[in-house]
């Protein structure tokens, strides 16, 4: 209640109606496991090394490189996963990195050091940010400059437009400057500002060296162009060399916090403690060769093969703010993913180190509650050993699909009139997309089978009605050719032995109704536990549940019969009030898939009664 202290008229905001629950996405997902490039952590690397989100394929490519084999010319899983789900509708997509290190080196590519000439030794060199292959780049630095900036009137010359530390280039008044030429170091100068605002232009070797007023003063920076593997350019214009300046090279550029955050190269450099100066820097990037230079990083390596413990990850080290989450780990850190899923788990060799990893994925959608986990069965995998395989697991936030897919390798063929190279792929980048397709199309109340499959050429098997009828009953959801309707999911069964959660669909309402009620009811901490806020919440659940019943997640021909709210003295006792418990009991009664549709036909005679 406000305080009234002195008289007058007050005027007060209050609501007169419940608050609102936002429903929550459904459809973003998680992949975690080995890529040629990106975001992760690495000794000595950037401290930006989080799950990236990307929307599109390109993006991912262009983020964590493309569709080439690794170094050991194995077959890069998660990023076929990630153009499958794009594919098949996905919209979002979080992607944690898993890299181990090769024997020897840390597998990121580097320049040549390249020498400043400092009164104290300096080096500089272009590095990849992150480790891998795909860091083998090409980095071409070209000295660029821009028109006059000099103030043709006074006693002394003058620069407008720029900041202290740009780099000059003096002309001779009434001289054209040819931008072919390589510059020449004694026409440079280096422009100091005072607070004053006092303009003060030094020379190679640190001396004031004014030019005249009639002078041209060219402004001269370096543009940086990046080349990776597939010819792709990303562009850097016009950066400064003097290490302070709001678009430097070294800021721009810079390890932890690039201008873009996809930078895949940064300057690593000591010259600002050898105390480097802009012309030394520009002459050591360049040299007297002529005005660009082209750097080729090398050293880059893919690492070796992911196991269990990688693709688990570690926790972030809550005393050190520098060692993040890795793997799995590091999703547990993003809220709104609902859908995970680690398509190099599938293709590990060794059969005990597969079951591990795939028991670690579960475990990971369990711990974080709100999330469910699209495992893949086994490469290859005959009935008796993806039967096999699903026995070692009972959960409700897991779901195994079988068998695996074959696609045309999009990088096509090696050589023209060779036929397109083929591909075996698991299923769960499909169905991945799959899932948030539906989510988006019809609601994450709607079991995600009976869904048309795109993308591939063929499956790795057919499972027939004869198979299908021995997998389904023991919850291995089957991906089936049927003439005519192409290639669909055709099941939509959970892991769990518990019947109360024996579909996805049932799984995933309830995730996504408990992750709603859940963020949208933070308020309610700390308010006074009475009459007032019971009804609040009441009404608060109820008129969103209602708006789930009419859009069809709800089974019952009236509200009353598809869900209850109640949060009274009837759900929480005295003791309960005193140890600060509001107990809200919510049921719903959700709609389940018709996964067997039966018509019963039977004659009769044409003078029988209904």
């Amino acid at each position: 209640m406000p305080e009234y202290l002195a008289p007058g008229v007050y005027l007060e905001e209050v609501s007169f109606r419940a608050s609102t629950i936002s429903a929550v996405s459904t459809s973003t997902t998680a992949f975690a496991g080995r890529t040629r490039f990106g975001p992760v952590q690495y000794r000595g690397g950037p401290q930006s090394a989080e799950p990236r989100l990307v929307t599109n394929y390109p993006e991912f490519e262009r983020v964590y490189g493309g569709l080439e084999a690794y170094d050991d010319f194995s077959i890069p899983y998660l990023a076929h996963a990630v153009r499958a789900y794009f594919l098949n509708g996905g919209q979002r997509l979080y992607v944690s990195r898993v890299y181990v290190e090769p024997v020897v080196g840390d597998g990121v590519a580097t320049s040549d050091d390249i020498p400043v000439a400092t009164a104290t030794p300096s080096l500089a060199r272009f590095r990849a940010r992150w480790p891998g292959r795909h860091g083998n780049l090409a980095v071409r630095v070209t000295a660029v400059r821009s028109g006059d900036v000099g103030i043709h009137l006074g006693a002394a010359a003058q620069a407008r437009g720029v900041e202290s530390g740009t780099l000059l280039e003096v002309v001779d008044p009434g001289r054209q400057p040819d931008l072919a030429k390589p510059i020449a170091p004694g026409a440079l100068r280096i422009l100091s500002i005072a607070v004053d605002g006092t303009q003060t232009f030094f020379d190679r070797m640190g001396a004031p060296a004014p030019p005249s007023v009639a002078s041209w003063l060219l402004p001269v920076e370096v543009t940086v162009t990046i080349t990776d593997a597939a010819e792709r350019e990303t562009v850097f214009p016009r950066l400064g060399l003097a290490h302070n300046g709001r678009r430097s090279l070294s800021r721009v550029l810079d390890r932890d916090d690039p201008q873009d955050e996809d930078c895949p190269v940064w300057f690593d450099h000591d010259f600002v403690t050898a105390g480097t100066t802009p012309i030394q820097l520009l002459q050591a990037l360049i040299g007297d060769a002529g005005p660009e230079k082209t750097y080729r990083l090398a050293g880059g390596s893919d690492g070796r093969a992911i196991t269990a413990l990688e693709l688990m990850g570690h926790e972030a080290d809550p005393d050190d703010a520098s060692n993040k989450a890795t793997g799995l780990s590091a999703l547990a850190d993003v809220d709104d993913i609902a859908i995970v899923a680690a398509p190099d788990a599938g293709a590990i060799d060794e059969e005990a180190d597969r079951f591990l990893a795939t028991q670690n994925l579960i475990r990971h959608a369990e711990l974080a509650r709100y999330r469910i986990a699209v495992v893949d069965g086994p490469r290859g995998a005959s009935l008796n050993e993806i039967r096999a395989f699903r026995g070692n697991f009972d959960s409700k936030y897991a779901a195994l699909y079988h068998p695996w897919v074959e696609i045309l390798d999009p990088s096509g063929p090696p050589a023209p009139g060779v036929p397109t190279p083929r591909l075996m792929l698991p299923p769960s980048g499909f169905v991945t997309g799959i899932y948030a397709r539906n989510d988006v199309t019809r609601g994450v109340f709607k079991a995600p089978a009976n869904e048309v499959v795109f993308g591939l050429s063929r499956l790795e098997m057919n499972i027939n009605t004869g198979r299908n009828q021995v997998l389904n009953p023991e919850h291995i959801n089957a991906l089936r050719f049927f003439a005519g309707r192409g290639n669909r999911v055709w099941g939509a069964r959970t892991l769990s032995s518990d019947p109360e959660w024996l579909y996805v669909n049932v799984r995933r309402l309830f995730i996504f109704l408990e992750h709603s009620i859940d963020l949208s009811t933070q308020w309610a901490v700390f308010e006074p536990n009475g009459e007032a806020l019971w009804r609040n919440l009441t009404q608060t659940v109820e008129d969103f549940l209602q708006v789930q019943w009419r859009s069809g997640a709800l089974l019952g021909a009236t509200p009353d019969e598809a869900y209850f709210v109640r949060c009274d003295r009837s759900t929480m006792t005295q003791n309960d009030l005193d140890n600060g418990r509001l107990i809200c009991l919510i049921g719903v009664a959700p709609v389940r898939p018709a996964e067997f549709v039966i018509f019963r036909i039977g004659q009769f005679t044409a003078d029988a009664r209904g």
